[in-house]
């Protein structure tokens, strides 16, 4: 059955944004605790989850280590996610033997996978981003467009299992080379103004969107979904809804908020599945 957005997604990723702001121990039987890694274009995110799925621990790093599927800084993404691994382990009292991550569709799982073996992680799980969250929200006749740092993904799901899933190279940091072109800045204050004047700037940044709703367009024709589910970082800027929603006016548009945690949560909660699988 399918979880239900108000009472199952909203909270935890709310709790997700509360536990990247307030890094403490969290008081409770917590049980057997699932974390999961996303290695992004822009960030580098790990969550912790309990046995109900609730987020108990968040790690964010805006980093630029993976390009367009490729984890072209690999010396760069292990200490970044070493640091992280050991400051959750302080935090929790724990020492994590297994993780789960993810990929870009129509790439190598090694890319992220290499990365945590190199600290000393086996690999619980490994799936596509879009796949990831159409499993953790257990959706039928829907799609899933992932928008990251680097790619659109999409995965389509029917009766509870992905059958189509792509991946295209425009995201948050092609909004991000238009940005530093039409400011005249450099690429990474174009991230930084991103981030805070996203308001602002989203006239700016629309023709990038308009393409990767474009994309969508090109790997939905043909499939029977009901409502599009939007994640990923970049789906944060205001005006991306409407502009899918205007785009697709045959399906309900959906954008979890805050989506900079969707793909992270659907990831450890992937773990989490295949650790009860067992």
């Amino acid at each position: 059955m399918q979880r239900d957005l108000e009472n199952w997604l909203l909270p935890r990723l709310e709790r997700a944004a509360y536990c990247l702001a307030h890094p403490v121990a969290q008081p409770g039987d917590r049980g057997p605790l699932s974390l999961g890694i996303d290695l992004g274009t822009s960030a580098v995110v790990s969550v912790v989850l309990d046995a109900q799925a609730l987020p108990v621990a968040v790690r964010l790093d805006w980093a630029d280590v993976v390009r367009d599927g490729v984890v072209w800084d690999f010396f760069g993404a292990v200490k970044l996610v070493r640091s992280q691994l050991e400051s959750l382990e302080r935090q929790l009292g724990v020492c994590f033997q297994r993780a789960a991550t993810s990929y870009p569709p129509g790439t190598e799982a090694s890319i992220s996978t290499h990365v945590l073996e190199a600290v000393g992680l086996e690999v619980g799980c490994v799936i596509d981003e879009p796949s990831a969250v159409a499993r953790m929200l257990r959706l039928d006749r829907a799609a899933v467009v992932d928008i990251g740092g680097g790619t659109t993904g999409v995965a389509v799901v029917h009766d509870g299992e992905v059958t189509y899933s792509a991946d295209e190279p425009t995201g948050g940091h092609h909004v991000s080379l238009v940005l530093a072109g039409h400011l005249d800045v450099s690429l990474e204050e174009a991230e930084r103004r991103k981030r805070k004047e996203g308001a602002a700037l989203w006239p700016l940044a629309r023709p990038v969107f308009e393409k990767m709703a474009d994309i969508v367009r090109t790997h939905l024709q043909g499939q029977a979904v009901d409502a599009i589910y939007l994640s990923g970082g970049s789906c944060t800027l205001p005006g991306v809804q409407p502009l899918f929603a205007a785009a697709f006016p045959d399906q309900r548009v959906i954008l979890p908020a805050p989506p900079l945690f969707t793909t992270p949560l659907a990831i450890a909660a992937c773990g989490l599945q295949a650790e009860e699988e067992r």
